[in-house]
């Protein structure tokens, strides 16, 4: 079973004196977790040790970044500010490879002249923080939902200003962004800052019953990979053929349903069992469904773990297909079944929001 000394990995970590040195730790850990995908290790335990293990690397890069900052001549923050994670990183689930999905929020200037240092100094530890979780293995967003874009890091009344604007007006840009802030978890900083731009997006959530329409458009985009008849649908041409993209065809689509199931019953908690416990609890989903959707979740974050793939440096990448080689024919009759688990509750959702909101 994999299992990390939490003491001793942060006593590791935290007397780490270089990247390098936080690189080997994190390399030796995915080894470990890797091998213990191949026993009955439970994958919640996995999932949670391997997300200790990223939170307690990504606190130490910013500690670096920090003092790195400092030697540019830009001594200490001048005002507070709060690291959030987003993504999977947000939810607690990131898998062997993860990238950088983050944003900061920090506090508003006393005048100009300190709203100018600040920007100067955020803006240079926006963009150390990413290079050096580049160095020990942690790629930028694709997206650019990165505390290195400006647009991410900002003050909290802009931050305030901006989110108000998302709500304003619901392009389907806005709500993706507005649906990534939802996974928002804060890792390191003032406490206090970050529950302010916390509650700025409950407030908004709460003035803009509309807003619900368009988030369920963007949360059913991506459809469960099960055909009518039971059979997987999996990749048909190209080098992938043969697998089953587990990331989008499984897993994201329980994640975008749990999140807005969420998100409409103020519901704080940031990963999706989390989510499906305090759902259960709240009534707003039953007993039985909660414990068939736990199963199917679990499951697929198992089968995303082993999806993991390898870059040309030997770097675990997270493609998300499933090769056929990994699944034999007894791991196929649970996985369909799980799959028609997430069918019937992306079509409940839908059914219910249209009830609700009078179509699509």
């Amino acid at each position: 079973m994999y299992r990390i000394d939490m003491a001793q990995r942060l006593l590791d970590i935290n007397s780490a004196g270089s990247l390098q040195e936080l690189r080997a730790i994190r390399e030796e850990e995915q080894g470990r977790a890797s091998a213990s995908l191949q026993t009955d290790a439970p994958v919640v335990q996995v999932v949670e040790a391997l997300n200790a293990l990223h939170d307690a690397l990504i606190r130490r890069v910013i500690a670096f970044a920090e003092q790195d900052t400092a030697r540019m001549g830009l001594a200490a923050p001048p005002v507070p500010y709060a690291y959030f994670l987003f993504g999977s990183g947000g939810r607690g689930e990131q898998t062997l490879a993860s990238d950088q999905d983050s944003g900061l929020v920090y506090g508003d200037a006393a005048d100009p002249a300190e709203a100018e240092q600040a920007a100067a100094y955020f803006g240079a530890l926006g963009a150390r923080i990413v290079a050096s979780l580049s160095d020990i293995g942690y790629p930028p967003c694709e997206g650019n939902v990165i505390v290195s874009n400006p647009e991410w890091c900002l003050p909290i009344s802009a931050w305030e200003e901006k989110v108000d604007g998302w709500f304003a007006e619901p392009s389907w840009e806005n709500v993706r962004y507005l649906l990534i802030l939802a996974d928002g978890r804060q890792l390191t900083g003032d406490e206090s800052l970050g529950r302010r731009w916390k509650s700025r997006y409950s407030h908004d959530m709460l003035s803009h019953a509309d807003i619900a329409r368009r988030m369920l458009e963007n949360t059913l985009r991506h459809k469960v990979l099960i055909g009518v008849f039971g059979q997987l649908l999996v990749e048909s041409y190209g080098e992938n053929a043969g697998s089953l993209d587990i990331k989008y065809g499984a897993y994201i689509p329980m994640v975008n349903l749990f999140r807005l199931l969420a998100v409409r019953a103020q519901v704080a908690e940031t990963s999706t069992l989390g989510r499906i416990q305090a759902l259960r609890e709240l009534g707003a989903i039953g007993e039985e469904t909660a414990a068939e959707a736990a199963w199917a979740f679990e499951l697929f974050l198992r089968l995303r773990l082993l999806a993991s793939d390898q870059d040309g440096l030997g770097q675990p990448t997270g493609g998300g297909k499933l090769k056929p080689d990994l699944l034999n024919k007894e791991d196929k009759a649970p996985l369909k079944k799980a799959l028609r688990i997430g069918r019937r509750l992306q079509r409940q959702l839908e059914k219910e929001m249209q009830r609700r909101l009078g179509g699509r």
